[in-house]
């Protein structure tokens, strides 16, 4: 198979690096891809949001399977115009991907679907907003209905600053028109999990499991980021709850946006938060997250290209999705100052070095030529994952952060705490006494 991956992060570095093992790969593309992803496969000059270009590179190459790694051209629709050209993808249609890119949409799903999701209120119109905040003064999630690069989410502990999130997206216009429409949600507390399933349109695979880290600094401080890190499997998991996830939250889902006429293709990723009242989505993503794809990715045992394809296909059934039981640990290196402003164009050094226990995984980075020779440099504000792998979780981290120690580049700042469970308190369930729950 010839394949072309849309994508120039982290997601797509851990994709090209997986499908470039599969045996029934022949050529691999990705537009446009980053320094790491030259190692695996060719990249090609055309951005993830230019859909006539990607269209172009397909036809052109060709192409047997586009796999798509971002949300954007999903919600803009490039699986549809791909198969209108009966060009084979991975991902969700434009109408299946709104379950990330309206959060209203995903609620309304998952309340006809009966699936346990936050108590929630849509407002189109700013002053609406505000006459239901004068009557609701207790902690709740500010949402901007649309795609915000996972920005768009204020946690509001008073009315105030609820009011204040609400004129960030309907009068400031913070996120563009992602916050013309807001979502009201109520605030849930509990140790949150990421779960990922493929999906074929009726049937899903197995369930993977992932914790990610959003803030920017130890501890859960500072910015909200595109994520600093995450290990897998998640910690809290177990068979019980595995199929308790399955039969109540990912099921109905995927049956319901079936009943709908739009069935789900690709992978389907929920946040899920574990309150004392069980299981409840925060959120659904209609890809493979990132930096979670850069620890879940290597779990993978099965061929990825023949599950994608049965995804695509509609044949999962005939298609086990085999997961590995190893511990990964991935730590992002960012470029001082995000998620704010950044400089870039810094020579990374230390990639060069091997370990059969680590993998790293580009996100901004680029080739620069300097004198005839050709150098690896920053080119965003999340420049790198650095993952360990081990039997165990703390051994997984203890060889993230020994090989991430061994690369550097001007500004670099990260986490020190991902995947510390010793400092971190998670616990789930709180106990039948305190939630009713057996």
């Amino acid at each position: 198979m010839k394949v072309l991956i849309v994508g120039s992060g982290g997601r797509e570095h851990a994709l090209a690096w997986r499908i470039s093992q599969s045996q029934d790969l022949t050529s691999l593309w990705v537009a446009d891809g980053n320094a790491g992803t030259s190692q695996f496969a060719t990249n090609v000059p055309v951005k993830p949001d230019d859909v006539d270009g990607i269209l172009a590179s397909a036809r052109s190459l060709p192409v047997d399977l586009v796999v798509v790694g971002p949300e954007i051209p999903l919600a803009l629709g490039l699986v549809d115009r791909l198969t209108a050209l009966g060009i084979p993808a991975f991902g969700p249609t434009r109408a299946a991907a709104q379950i990330e890119a309206s959060k209203s949409f995903a609620l309304e799903i998952m309340r006809d679907a009966g699936v346990p999701c936050p108590d929630f209120h849509v407002f189109r119109d700013q002053a609406d907003a505000l006459t239901f905040l004068e009557k609701h003064s207790g902690p709740l999630v500010v949402k901007a209905d649309g795609l915000a690069a996972g920005k768009g989410v204020s946690l509001c502990q008073t009315a105030e600053e609820s009011a204040a999130a609400v004129r960030d997206c309907m009068t400031s216009g913070a996120f563009g028109d992602a916050g013309k429409t807001v979502v009201l949600e109520e605030m849930l507390t509990g140790p949150e999990v990421s779960v990922f399933a493929f999906c074929d349109g009726e049937r899903i695979s197995e369930l993977a499991t992932a914790c990610d880290y959003k803030r920017l600094e130890d501890g859960g401080r500072g910015p909200n980021t595109g994520g600093m890190g995450s290990f897998a499997p998640a910690d809290l998991w177990s068979p019980g709850l595995a199929e308790e996830v399955n039969r109540t939250i990912m099921l109905p889902v995927v049956q319901a946006m079936a009943e709908r006429g739009t069935p789900y293709h690709g992978v389907l990723y929920a946040g899920i938060m574990l309150t004392s009242d069980g299981p409840k989505v925060l959120e659904f993503n209609c890809r493979l997250g990132d930096p979670e794809s850069q620890v879940v990715l290597p779990l993978l045992e099965s061929d990825p290209l023949q599950v994608m394809m049965a995804c695509h296909q509609g044949g999962l059934s005939k298609m086990p999705v085999i997961w590995s039981s190893k511990h990964h640990a991935g730590v992002v290196m960012v470029s001082g100052g995000y998620p704010a402003s950044y400089e870039t164009g810094f020579e990374i050094s230390g990639l060069d070095q091997e370990d059969e226990d680590t993998l790293i995984f580009h996100a901004g980075t680029a080739f620069e030529q300097e004198g005839g020779t050709s150098r690896v440099v920053t080119h965003g504000g999340r420049v790198l994952t650095v993952v360990g792998r081990g039997d165990s979780l703390a051994q997984a981290r203890v060889r993230a952060y020994d090989r991430l120690r061994q690369i550097s580049f001007q500004d670099a700042f990260y986490r020190t705490d991902i995947a510390d469970l010793e400092t971190t308190e998670r616990v789930w369930p709180p106990g039948p006494a305190a939630t009713g729950r057996s």
